[in-house]
This record gives structure tokens, sequence and C-alpha cells, in this order.
């Protein structure tokens, strides 16, 4: 039997060689027929920490690495777009600071 293949969303990168990721789907109900929204949970293993939070990825069944590890990472489809806010708001003050000091 083929293993299985999933794309999700990297939703926790704190650990270091694992990654959580989150699989969204739409479920009908059986007998009011309303879709309603669900999501399953992997925890993989992602050997070079390549993929980050907000990222799209490829993931594969494997054998058990831990007692939640049950995946590995293919490839990271597409890269977050997410900005880091605290980040860029330091480097303009940085930069206002340093215009400010020249003058």
């Amino acid at each position: 039997m083929p293993k299985k293949q999933l794309i999700g969303v990297v939703t926790s990168d704190k650990m270091d060689k694992s990654r959580r990721v989150e699989i969204d789907r739409l479920v009908k109900h059986p007998k009011y027929g309303k879709y309603i929204k669900g999501r399953t949970v992997c925890h993989i293993h992602d050997e070079a920490n390549e993929s980050k939070v907000g990222d799209t990825v490829e993931i594969i069944e494997c054998p058990p690495r831990s007692k939640t590890k049950r995946w590995d990472l293919v490839r990271v489809i597409s890269k977050s777009r997410q900005v880091d806010i605290a980040a860029m708001r330091a480097a303009s003050k940085s930069t206002e600071a340093e215009s400010n000091s020249k003058s």
C-alpha cells in the first residue's frame, strides 16, 4: 500500500528538527448537510530545520520516530509571507536614529 502524502501549514517550529503541521478540511454533517471545519494535527520530522511557522509543506507517512512523530517532511511548497512587525519597527527606529545622529 502506498504511503499517504498530505499538504498542510506549519503552526509551530519551537522544537529542534520537529514541526507541528495542521491540515484543514471540510466535513459534511451527515444529517443536516452543513459543512463543518475540521483540522488534523501531525507532528513531523524536519531534519534540516528548513520550515518555519506559516510555511505550506508536503509531508509523507513514515515509521514512528517518537511517541507523536509519524510523518516526514518532503518539501516546503511555499514560504510564509508573514512579516515580523516588531523587527520592522526596531529596524526603522535604528535607521531613524542613525539619520538623526548624522544631521
